[in-house]
């Protein structure tokens, strides 16, 4: 997922803006003197350059420039895919409600006449900040919700709807580039007499560290872990062969059975059981590969259950 933008980039003494304009010099001192850090550049097509190397969310842009001008460099920052939302201003030379009709309809924000006055283009620019800070807010509580959407209430690992949604792509990545994918179906060994013992909190307890224990032997942004049902957790390894997966279950296993489950002050040791498949390319089941691979992982975990436990099995 792209990350939102620096608060930074808006909060910090000195904003950065990005001025497109072929003579920038009166209006980057205009600028500078308002309190922000001048990025120029010449004409739209720099500008779209510049912003796929960083993102400003704040742009200044001239109406009349060679090559692209400010007009059509709004529609083509419209449609860029960037970290988010571009405030911008443009400057045209006269103020005709033509022009400005016809820069807003191309995707501007607001319109100022050349050469703008200092203090309505820091009020401009005020405004401009404050949208932005909405549109960021906004963007962090949505965000803040599609997590809770695709998340375990209790362990914090993905949830049923996350994976049934996420495990097609990662099949459909495997298919479309031959590469190799697997899971690990991991359970904890005689759970309900954990619960039966010492109580649902402390099976609460143990499901959350171990949800943490298999997240720190796992590859970061690489590796996930979603919660299957009850005590069982789908482990997904893309790019990972059968070999190489058996040996992640294997220490996965070493590291359940060594850990000491702490709650309230009573040492709980727990081991759990892994069956492991592989994904193999075959477009002739495409569309029931995910329960197919869950299915054959399932089985795997039967039989280690059946073997006796605290096992992996493949």
């Amino acid at each position: 997922m792209s990350s939102d933008p620096d608060p930074g980039e808006l909060s910090d003494s000195r904003p950065a803006i990005l001025l497109v304009e072929d003579e920038p010099t009166t209006v980057a001192r205009q600028l500078d003197r308002a309190g922000y850090a001048v990025t120029a550049v010449g004409n739209g097509a720099e500008a779209l350059e510049a912003l796929e190397k960083r993102f400003i969310p704040l742009m200044l842009a001239d109406w009349d420039m060679p090559e692209m001008d400010g007009v059509e460099l709004c529609k083509a920052v419209r449609g860029m895919r960037l970290e988010g939302y571009v405030y911008t201003i443009l400057l045209g030379a006269g103020e005709g409600t033509t022009n400005v009709i016809a820069g807003l309809a191309a995707g501007a924000d607001d319109y100022l006449t050349k050469p703008p006055d200092d203090d309505e283009l820091r009020a401009r620019l005020n405004t401009g900040r404050r949208i932005l800070r909405l549109e960021q807010s906004l963007r962090a509580a949505n965000r803040r919700i599609h997590q809770l959407l695709i998340t375990d209430a209790l362990t914090s690992a993905y949830n049923r709807r996350y994976l049934m949604d996420r495990l097609p792509q990662e099949i459909e990545r495997a298919q479309r580039h031959q590469r190799p994918l697997a899971v690990v179906l991991c359970d904890l060994d005689h759970f309900k007499n954990i619960n039966e013992t010492y109580g649902q909190q402390a099976g609460d307890r143990i499901l959350r560290n171990l949800v943490t224990l298999l997240l720190t032997e796992l590859r970061r942004e690489v590796d996930w872990v979603a919660r299957y049902g009850g005590e069982e957790f789908l482990i997904v390894l893309p790019e990972t062969e059968l070999e190489d997966a058996i040996a992640v279950a294997e220490k996965l296993r070493l590291s359940v059975a060594s850990h000491a489950f702490d709650f309230l002050g009573v040492t709980i040791s727990v081991t759990a059981s892994f069956g492991v498949a592989r994904y193999l390319p075959d477009f002739s089941m495409e569309d029931t590969a995910v329960d197919a691979l869950i299915a054959d992982a399932d089985e795997c975990l039967c039989r280690a259950k059946e073997a006796g436990r605290n096992r992996v099995t493949a």
